[in-house]
């Protein structure tokens, strides 16, 4: 039986969490951290995510994974994504690793072991499922990713098959 996601409330604990962290920099380094857009968007094995896209920022999280390692998540996930923005805003995150020695004490601040990977069983949570595409070469059909078909229509990319090296191209 799949996982359901987290409630309102659940998500709201969520959304203090990621403020009670920010409130910790602030008063520790005296710098003002603007809030940041939390959402509950992110599908599949992923579970937390911080963005930086055409200058927004976000944070996300897989409400269906949290909701199954809730404690886990609470206090590793949250730290951890509030780590990335804050490494963003204080060291601007073009210029080190996302996972580097910045981001690391961060971590160490917040009290939390700065891992990179978590290890849950996701079997049972909701996968974003693609849309696949019919490519045939001179042996096979192939199905591909709406991704690789995208590249191919737009012309920025040519796929061949590992077997006879022919082009793949589409059926129908």
């Amino acid at each position: 039986m799949p996982v359901p996601p987290l409630d309102t409330d659940a998500e709201r604990l969520v959304v203090n969490e990621v403020g009670r962290y920010l409130r910790l920099i602030e008063a520790e380094f005296n710098v003002e951290i603007p809030r940041i857009p939390v959402r509950f968007d992110l599908m599949g094995n992923t579970v937390g995510m911080y963005c930086r896209k055409r200058g927004e920022r976000s944070i996300r999280f897989n409400s269906y994974v949290f909701a199954k390692y809730w404690q886990e998540n609470l206090a590793s996930t949250v730290p951890h994504e509030v780590a990335h923005y804050v490494s963003d805003i204080l060291f601007d995150s073009r210029y080190i690793k996302p996972h580097g020695k910045q981001w690391q004490s961060i971590m160490r601040f917040f009290g939390v072991e700065p891992s990179t990977h978590c290890h849950f069983d996701l079997s049972d949570i909701p996968k974003r499922a693609m849309k696949r595409f019919a490519y045939a070469c001179d042996c096979s059909e192939h199905q591909i990713t709406a991704i690789r078909h995208n590249r191919i229509k737009l012309g920025k990319r040519r796929y061949f098959c590992r077997r006879c090296a022919g082009e793949l191209v589409a059926r129908g």
